[in-house]
């Protein structure tokens, strides 16, 4: 389902947030899912793939499920990537809320970031010129703020 060009929701080859595990292992049969290690508001399992083909550029997912739901993935790729990956993106999501380009001190390099925007969801990519991944992360809801947050 597409709206003004860009798809109705975000998604990682047709795996979109709400989607259940069941639709992962269906998209990406290579996946281990599994509990989460610590206790966590924001999800209660997560799955894996460390072999993925995402527009067109190779990488790793994770995805984050609460109550059988996907709130949450993260894409993983090289950094020589991610402009690449930026513009599959901008033709998937639309236009992004924001991107920003920024000088670092010597030892960061090019900073690179879009994000877009939608209602209580959220994708945002960012690379780093010094380091070797690029990483999106897609999520709805508080899931950023809560994922990590000790209990």
């Amino acid at each position: 389902m597409y709206a003004a060009g860009a798809h109705a929701a975000y998604d990682a080859n047709e795996v979109a947030l709400g989607a259940s595990e069941k639709a992962v292992l269906k998209q990406f049969p290579a996946a281990h899912c599994a509990p989460l290690q610590w206790k966590s508001k924001a999800a209660e399992r997560r799955c894996d793939d460390s072999k993925i083909v995402f527009g067109g550029v190779p990488g790793r997912i994770t995805f984050y499920l609460k109550r059988d739901r996907v709130e949450a993935f993260d894409v993983r790729v090289d950094t020589k990537d991610a402009e690449r990956l930026a513009a599959f993106l901008k033709k998937r999501y639309g236009a992004p809320a924001d991107e920003t380009r920024a000088n670092l001190d010597a030892r960061g390099g090019a900073l690179y970031k879009v994000e877009w925007k939608k209602g209580e969801e959220r994708a945002v990519l960012t690379t780093q010129s010094q380091k070797n991944r690029a990483s999106l992360t897609v999520w709805r809801g508080d899931f950023e703020d809560e994922i990590y947050r000790v209990r």
